[in-house]
């Protein structure tokens, strides 16, 4: 497989590097990585995700090259961290998506637990026993001697810490370190990518007592072991460009006593519902929570998309419901090892 991802890399001279409609640290970092990477190897390269990049991540330079407009002079697409068709809305509904399938496709992943796969995926390669899609990246270049140089490495590192939550969670690997390292001898400096997070991280004032707000309006269910708030179309419109809610609510949630799991659930004026899972290691269910709404991740993060008429409360409901269900799952497995 890595041979024929090769060969269709060799073949290309145009290459367009796609994010999935919730871009992120590890999808940003992977898709710039990659255009730093195969610009040295002579490709020209553009970026394309369907929504805006957000705030949070501007710190990493090259961010503004990420265009909403899909260019239609590639020889080949590569998608980073995403393999379900649910998270291209955008492609969808601009009639692009056939565009990109009317070329080769490769797919860089490391989610493996999703439904709605992409269909036209030329070459998918996916691998959950990496911490991120920049570490998958990474651990390519090296095999197929792509050139790395402090510029991608900065990226890739940038995508590590933001799947790993700092090195913090358990898709952290002996492996990953030993990255890490690599990266660090190769000059890049963690201590100023962090300084640069922070900065760009500082809140509005107003974005302060949002976060009050959704504190407030967060509910504990299944004996305290689950977080729920709902971030209704107001909300997202009148503060996501300051502040993605998510970030700034399921920290929080994670950091209480005896809450396992976040779920963010926000809903949309034309009806649509999406919701981010976050886990804490105790309980590695957030890509189960997700597959049964339909979409995926990995165990501890994971989100889902929903098109039909239920409503943000019938959600909750069922969120609620199967987070029992799986924490129990858990629960019965502990007592049977240790029985």
């Amino acid at each position: 497989m890595k041979q024929e991802l090769q060969q269709f890399i060799n073949d290309a001279n145009s290459i367009v590097v796609l994010q999935a409609d919730n871009p992120d640290a590890d999808s940003l970092g992977s898709a710039l990585a990659l255009e730093q990477i195969l610009g040295e190897m002579g490709k020209s390269v553009s970026l394309y995700c369907g929504v805006d990049i957000p705030g949070y991540l501007k710190y990493l330079p090259g961010w503004d090259r990420v265009g909403t407009e899909l260019p239609h002079n590639f020889d080949l697409s590569i998608i980073v961290d995403a393999s379900t068709i649910t998270l291209f809305d955008k492609l969808q509904q601009t009639n692009q998506q056939n565009w990109v399938a009317s070329k080769p496709c490769i797919i860089f992943d490391h989610h493996t637990e999703v439904n709605n796969i992409i269909p036209f995926a030329t070459v998918n390669l996916t691998d959950d026993t990496v911490s991120s899609t920049g570490e998958l990246i990474y651990n390519l270049a090296k095999e197929l001697d792509w050139p790395i140089d402090i510029i991608s490495g900065e990226y890739i590192m940038t995508a590590i810490l933001g799947d790993t939550q700092g090195l913090s969670n358990n898709l952290t690997t002996a492996q990953t370190y030993r990255i890490m390292a690599d990266l660090t001898d190769l000059g890049v400096d963690r201590p100023i990518l962090e300084e640069k997070r922070r900065e760009i991280s500082k809140m509005h004032p107003e974005i302060l007592r949002y976060k009050a707000k959704l504190i407030e309006q967060t509910i504990l269910d299944v004996d305290g072991q689950l977080a729920l708030v709902h971030i209704p179309q107001d909300d997202i419109t009148k503060y996501s460009p300051l502040y993605n809610p998510n970030a700034l609510i399921q920290p929080e949630h994670l950091q209480t006593q005896g809450v396992r799991i976040s779920v963010a659930v926000k809903s949309y004026s034309d009806g649509r519902i999406t919701a981010s899972i976050r886990c804490n290691s105790d309980a590695p269910i957030a890509s189960q929570l997700a597959e049964h709404f339909g979409g995926g991740g990995h165990k501890y993060a994971a989100g889902f998309k929903i098109l039909s008429s239920k409503t943000p409360a019938q959600v909750i409901a069922e969120c609620t419901e199967q987070t029992s269900k799986l924490l129990a799952t858990i629960a019965n497995v502990q007592e049977s090892r240790e029985s």
